[in-house]
């Protein structure tokens, strides 16, 4: 068996378990593990030993039976890193890319432009993958950036990833939001906390609700349970002037700028997304 005829039977696989742009992901997933250029795919033959065919037989029986596409092939690109990935850790987002994106920005803009310290503390809460600590102590390589998060699974994953992409700037703590981190004091917090509702888990697509982790994902009954914790509690982590920043859910900028406002937080602006959803929450310590 040749490499497009693995496609082939693969992309019949994908359809018959319902799966969409069946023929497009067969592509990806045969080019993706067994490390084949997609120009190459059907230009030539490319015979696989069996080995390679049971690989592939494998995983498309994973992707047909709803796991993502992510966990299967172990990774996914992130602001120019490559973040591993696989069962107990969120799959980034591109969404969240928004969310280091605004956050280089205000640190640019707001912080190094106008201060003489030059050394930077960065909090990143809810860190999963550490897809956002990690973006950003390599744009900021003198930074020194903590991700906490609750899930020992997750962190294992983190960790990983410190490694794979070569950051040393960036450590990664167990436990619930501040509590690894009491008594410190940053000039930056980032967060994208779980704020799905918890009547709208079921609705999710099957990929992520049978198989991403629920507790990265659930905010409680209004998914505003992070976001309440996070704005009472971040005025004592961060300096006079320091940045918080966090993603949001698609329709509560307004009622997360209310609850920062009344925590002592000024020049708040949720800026949105490519689809118009204000999902970057951006606002500075009083």
């Amino acid at each position: 068996m040749n490499a497009a005829s693995l496609v082939q039977e693969t992309a019949g696989r994908f359809l018959a378990a319902g799966l969409p742009d069946a023929a497009k992901e067969a592509e990806f997933l045969v080019c993706e593990l067994l490390a084949i250029d997609r120009k190459d795919l059907f230009s030539r033959p490319l015979p696989l030993d069996d080995n390679a065919i049971i690989l592939i037989r494998n995983a498309a029986l994973r992707r047909s039976n709803g796991e993502p596409f992510q966990y299967i092939v172990g990774n996914v690109d992130f602001m120019g890193l490559s973040i591993a990935v696989g069962p107990g850790v969120l799959i980034p987002r591109p969404e969240t890319e928004l969310l280091v994106e605004e956050a280089i920005k205000s640190i640019q803009d707001s912080w190094i432009g106008k201060r003489e310290k030059a050394v930077l503390g960065m909090l990143d809460l809810c860190t999963g993958s550490g897809c956002v600590a990690l973006s950003l102590a390599k744009h900021f390589p003198e930074a020194v950036v903590v991700g906490t998060d609750i899930s020992p699974a997750a962190l294992v994953y983190a960790r990983r990833n410190a490694a794979l992409n070569s950051i040393g700037s960036a450590s990664f703590l167990e436990g619930d939001l501040f509590g690894p981190v009491a008594g410190r004091l940053f000039q930056c917090i980032t967060a994208n906390p779980p704020y799905v509702r918890s009547d709208e888990i079921p609705e999710l697509q099957r990929e992520v609700r049978e198989h991403e982790p629920l507790n990265a994902l659930n905010g409680g009954i209004d998914g505003m349970d992070y976001y309440r914790r996070i704005l009472a509690e971040a005025p004592g982590y961060l300096e006079a002037g320091g940045l918080l920043i966090m993603e949001l859910g698609y329709d509560q900028a307004d009622e997360i700028s209310g609850i920062a406002y009344e925590a002592g937080f000024s020049d708040i602006e949720c800026i949105a997304d490519y689809s118009g959803i204000r999902r970057i929450f951006c606002a500075e310590r009083t």
